[in-house]
């Protein structure tokens, strides 16, 4: 009779400890990267455990990281719901080789898609001694030569007008054809009444840019990392006046000021935001600037690498 208890207790430790190790494998983040054969979807998810409750945060393409509903591990598939409503799309995913390789089924088509580990990033400080290089205009007041646009089916929109880029509202979304890695951006703008843009660093992680002048401050509010990151102030300009924003990125470390206020000090960037043009988290990246909201005006552009 001992020895069958003492069996029984192994199997439900060695069941314990298998479900322990296949949980583990999930937790984290993941970069993620749509496989259509169409175009590419970009995602992001970290599963954590909270006090034996496994809880998920996830970025479906656009707008803001969420919190999930529900996840399970069921045998060794991670499966989660994008939200509590019986009609949407259900996940379902294996780490497979290191990689979490998973697919959902919207309107009928199935996306599969692939999450890999964000970069181990070192240690970084946006507040030390930097060395840098020579700055890049991208914008010399008389062409826009240096931007392409995201959507290659789609008119620009925007033009120059009094020396400064301006957009059409739903315009498309500008691309600066140099990539940087860790620089200073320093951006000159001003925003029509309730318009919004947004300054994409590295073309992954947007600084809000909203006319939000004399509201509290935000995840969402101007020069917000969008939907992960308040500014520390509201230290915006009405419409119509012309703002300047300061940002130095290095590794998942960023400081930002507007406007010649502190808005956000040496914050750790966790991971992309709505509408990045990648998840390639370790990759160089292009500058994005937002034109598919209202109307704005950038009259300087300019960015420093910073040289390590």
């Amino acid at each position: 009779m001992i020895r069958k208890l003492l069996m029984i207790l192994i199997a439900l430790i060695g069941c314990a400890l298998s479900a322990s190790a296949q949980e583990t494998a999930f937790l984290g983040k993941w970069d993620i990267t749509g496989l259509s054969p169409h175009e590419s979807y970009v995602y992001w998810l970290e599963v954590k455990n909270d006090n034996g409750q496994l809880t998920g945060w996830f970025l479906n393409r656009g707008g803001s990281v969420y919190k999930l509903p529900k996840l399970t591990i069921e045998k060794d598939e991670l499966i989660f719901p994008l939200s509590d409503r019986p009609d949407v799309p259900i996940n379902r995913a294996k780490v497979i080789d290191g990689k979490l390789m998973g697919s959902m089924t919207v309107n009928n088509q199935t996306i599969k898609w692939a999450g890999v580990r964000p970069p181990k990033w070192g240690t970084y400080d946006a507040n030390g001694k930097h060395r840098f290089g020579q700055p890049v205009e991208l914008f010399d007041g008389k062409s826009m030569d240096g931007w392409d646009v995201q959507f290659k089916n789609k008119p620009s929109g925007w033009s120059v007008v009094d020396g400064t880029m301006t957009n059409e509202a739903r315009a498309n979304n500008l691309v600066s054809k140099q990539t940087f890695k860790d620089f200073k951006i320093r951006c000159e703008y001003k925003l029509e009444k309730g318009s919004n843009s947004g300054i994409y660093l590295r073309g992954r992680y947007e600084l809000q840019v909203l006319d939000d002048y004399g509201k509290e401050p935000e995840s969402h509010g101007h020069m917000a990392l969008y939907s992960r990151v308040a500014p520390k102030m509201n230290a915006s300009k009405p419409a119509g006046e012309w703002q300047t924003m300061e940002a130095t990125i290095i590794g998942n470390r960023v400081t930002v000021m507007l406007n010649g206020q502190l808005v956000q000090d040496n914050i750790v960037i966790d991971g992309i935001t709505g509408g990045a043009l990648d998840s390639n988290e370790g990759a160089p990246g292009p500058v994005m600037l937002q034109g598919d909201h209202g109307k704005v005006w950038f009259r300087k552009v300019t960015v420093t690498p910073i040289i390590k």
